[in-house]
């Protein structure tokens, strides 16, 4: 049977994608190893589903669909860079959120049941925090060249969007990256 490895996420918009591209230029010129988010890959993730069987794409387009409906758009506007697990080991280096973190967790935390009830999600052991993710790095011997870079851009501002649909993609992983397919969109207008 197909399965096809699902997550849900905002869409940032122009305005956040090109400032996000500019901050990965500039971060680039480290010369750390770092593999870059595609600009058309970007976006905030919500819930990643994994492997759903394809017989489930349904379901979860109209879970997404019905909880969207209750929920108002709302303004996301990304500010400072960071790091997981930190900024001297960065491992992924992301923009923040600085306006919209609430309305973000408040879609996560009610997706998040509605797909463990239907079996169709693990509970992460880690708590929900909404970050842009601009790159990953590849060499740990490399981290100092990104460390100081990023403390640099501590208050950088990335753009403002409005949030208006929830979008569910497939994501498949190819030797040069993901590839990611729109498969729903869920229209907030609560």
């Amino acid at each position: 049977m197909a399965r096809s490895k699902l997550f849900l996420a905002v869409d940032v918009g122009s305005d956040i994608r090109n400032y996000a591209v500019l901050m990965q230029q500039t971060l680039a010129k480290t010369g750390a190893a770092v593999k870059w988010v595609e600009p058309h890959n970007l976006h905030v993730t919500l819930n990643f589903l994994g492997d759903v069987d394809d017989r489930d794409m349904h379901t979860v387009c109209r879970a997404v669909t019905a909880v969207a409906a209750n929920e108002p758009g709302f303004a996301l506007s990304i500010a400072g860079i960071g790091a997981f697990p930190t900024v001297r080991r960065p491992k992924t280096i992301w923009g923040g959120i600085a306006e919209g973190t609430e309305s973000l967790k408040r879609l996560y935390e009610t997706l998040e049941p509605k797909f463990l009830a239907l079996g169709l999600y693990r509970k992460e052991e880690r708590g929900y925090t909404p970050h842009l993710t601009l790159g990953r790095g590849k060499d740990e011997s490399e981290e100092g060249l990104l460390a100081a870079e990023i403390a640099k851009h501590a208050t950088w501002h990335g753009g403002e969007e409005f949030i208006d649909e929830v979008m569910i993609y497939s994501s498949e992983l190819t030797r040069d990256g993901p590839v990611y397919a729109l498969v729903g969109r869920g229209k907030l207008g609560g």
